[in-house]
């Protein structure tokens, strides 16, 4: 869609504070974003959206750093101002706009320091845990906060699809609940505001892009979640949205312009519930797709995610830098080790692959994973940045991570398939790493067993509460290359269907997250939640300190009657992982593996503490796995 902006008046650039300025009472600019910048930084051009009434009808700026640039659009009551901020001094400077000699806008805009080596921070990576949790539903640190006045939803516990009162406190008070469980990162759904009426719980219809929701605490206790998670030698991961805001936006009251979000002329007047909308088909698959047609590309990409979620406009010079300079603060402000971005492959493609590189740019050993929700190995790989799959289009996201989601589908049914047939059973599981070859960088592929948008691994739609399939489904997510995540709650069984119950039941409350819950399964887990919790905690550590894990290569051997066999092995050490899926005990010829095994005679089991002895034949009990560290 083309840029449709005025021309525009040159400003008078002048880089001296005016007499008369100073002699008339200025008005403070309403609005300016970013609200401050760093000194130092690479991405030193900063482009300042100011707001502010007829803001476009000032004639002349008067600027302490110097002027690159200045845009307007159509709307008079934006103005784009690029100020230079390469070799500034951390400190105040001051922006005055004027119109005549009594008609003064101005603001004081502050380069902060720069904290030490934050050029070179270090993302999550293989040797990572990730604990997945949705503040609103895991703990209430703060009640107070729990309903706010100027916000539309109020606390309803009692409502599963309303705000429950979970809170960045709740998180903090925590931290040591998620360390000692063995997660070394916390991937936390939205936290910035969501001024929705109602669902705004989850947080993705986002009304404020620099301001976290006053439900959740302050922007000053977002930091703070993130010092003390860096105490513990912890990572913190935000879910950023690039793709669309909510509807409540502050700016969708009054667009900066008409090309801010994507809108379809040709629906107008249209019984939509919102005007020039659209939604999106969800067939990502045209993204890639060589034969596609310009209609079925444009609504995939460029139709709305909900009618509640305006479609951001990445081809938008203006759009595309505003959500540029947006990541970059937030990352500065918090120190943030990562960013999951929702819905990746719903954006413009070139789009999302800029702001990707914006990002990798600034800070070059972050990481980012996109959600790309696929279910075909080659369109996953796709998205993944330098992939082969890509390279024959000649696209390169940039993106570091993608998620394994077609290794999630088979998670999804196979636990519960007892019998191995061609296509059932472990197979599945082994399929999916055959083509492991698409990835451009396969220890950074994010592997889960579940997250908040899926059925609960333990709900009654998948393994029923059945504490061995879970004990077999995580000892492959822990074992097997990439980064395994997991989803608050299910270290202690929690259950949820969707499919019957809606996105609030696989979004329960963690038990004891509450003043007055029955059941505190931080403190107190019951009997079954120990169990959970206990094989959880021993896996997690044990893997904290296995770099053969983290890195290691990869050897799998066909699985046969639903038992399947794997090695991660380096220089040093070598893993041999067991996961019988059939009911039935089984005994494996190990002349099979001797390969991997040559000459080792025993081994420690891990989940058992057991001496192996690795001799011509081994014995495993149905439905159970086994983790051996070789000698």
């Amino acid at each position: 869609m083309k840029q449709k902006f005025k021309s525009v008046q040159i400003f008078t650039i002048v880089f001296v504070v005016l007499a008369f300025a100073k002699a008339v009472q200025a008005q403070s600019i309403e609005r300016i974003e970013p609200p401050n910048w760093w000194a130092g930084m690479e991405h030193s051009a900063v482009e300042f959206m100011m707001y502010h009434k007829d803001i476009a009808s000032y004639e002349t700026i008067v600027s302490d750093l110097p002027v690159l640039k200045v845009r307007k659009t159509e709307n008079p009551n934006y103005v784009f101002v690029t100020l230079d901020t390469q070799n500034q001094d951390p400190g105040n400077y001051q922006i005055t706009l004027t119109k005549g000699p009594l008609d003064v806008l101005n603001k004081t805009i502050e380069l902060k320091k720069r904290a030490d080596k934050s050029k070179l921070r270090k993302g999550f990576d293989s040797s990572d845990v990730i604990y997945l949790l949705m503040p609103d539903r895991f703990a209430n640190g703060d009640p107070s906060n729990d309903s706010v006045e100027g916000l539309s939803e109020k606390a309803d516990r009692e409502f599963k699809g309303g705000r429950h009162g979970g809170d960045i406190q709740g998180i903090i008070d925590n931290i040591d609940y998620i360390h000692d469980l063995g997660a070394t990162a916390v991937w936390s759904t939205p936290l910035l505001e969501d001024n929705d009426q109602r669902y705004s719980y989850h947080t993705y219809a986002q009304s404020d892009v620099y301001k976290i929701d006053p439900r959740y605490g302050s922007n000053n206790d977002y930091k703070r979640l993130a010092d003390e998670l860096h105490k513990k030698d912890m990572k913190l991961i935000m879910d950023y949205v690039t793709n669309h805001w909510g509807a409540t936006h502050w700016m969708m009251r009054d667009l900066p312009s008409k090309t801010w979000i994507h809108q379809f002329d040709d629906n107008a007047g249209k019984n939509y519930p919102v005007a020039g909308y659209a939604n999106s088909s969800y067939r990502q698959t045209t993204q890639m797709d060589p034969n596609v047609s310009d209609n079925d590309m444009k609504y995939a990409e460029k139709g709305w995610f909900v009618s509640t979620m305006p479609d951001l406009n990445q081809s938008d010079p203006l759009v595309l830098n505003y959500l540029i300079q947006n990541s970059l603060w937030w990352i500065e402000y918090a120190g943030l080790d990562g960013f999951r971005v929702d819905t990746y492959s719903y954006n413009e493609k070139e789009g999302i692959a800029k702001w990707t590189k914006a990002i990798m740019n600034e800070y070059p050993y972050f990481n980012i994973v996109g959600e790309t929700w696929l279910h075909d190995q080659a369109q996953i790989a796709y998205w993944q940045k330098d992939s082969p799959v890509g390279a024959i289009q000649n696209f390169n996201s940039g993106c570091p991570s993608v998620m394994d989601f077609t290794l999630h589908d088979a998670i999804m049914t196979v636990f519960n398939e007892d019998a191995q047939g061609w296509d059932k059973g472990m197979i599945k599981v082994y399929e999916n790493f055959v083509n492991d070859f698409l990835y451009s960088d396969i220890d950074n592929i994010l592997v889960f067993a579940g997250n908040h948008d899926t059925n609960r691994i333990n709900g009654n739609a998948l393994l029923n509460g059945n504490l061995e399939k879970y004990k077999l489904a995580m000892t492959l997510i822990m074992t097997v290359r990439g980064i395994p995540q997991i989803y608050y709650g299910d270290e202690i069984g929690m259950g949820g269907n969707r499919d019957t119950d809606g996105d609030g039941d696989i979004r329960r409350d963690f038990p004891g997250g509450w003043d007055g819950d029955e059941n505190n399964a931080f403190d107190k887990p019951t009997k079954l939640q120990k169990g959970y919790q206990d094989f959880t905690r021993k896996l997690l550590n044990y893997r904290k300190s296995k770099p053969v894990i983290h890195t290691g290569k990869f050897t799998q051997f066909v699985p046969e009657n639903n038992c399947y066999v794997y090695f991660r092995h380096n220089d040093d050490e070598k893993i041999m992982v067991v996961i019988n899926n059939n009911p039935q005990k089984m005994t494996l010829d190990l002349s099979r593996f001797r390969e991997m095994l040559h000459s080792s005679s025993t081994g420690k089991e891990i989940i058992s503490d057991r001496t192996i002895v690795i001799d011509e034949t081994l014995n495993v009990r149905g439905k159970s796995s086994m983790i051996i560290e070789l000698d």
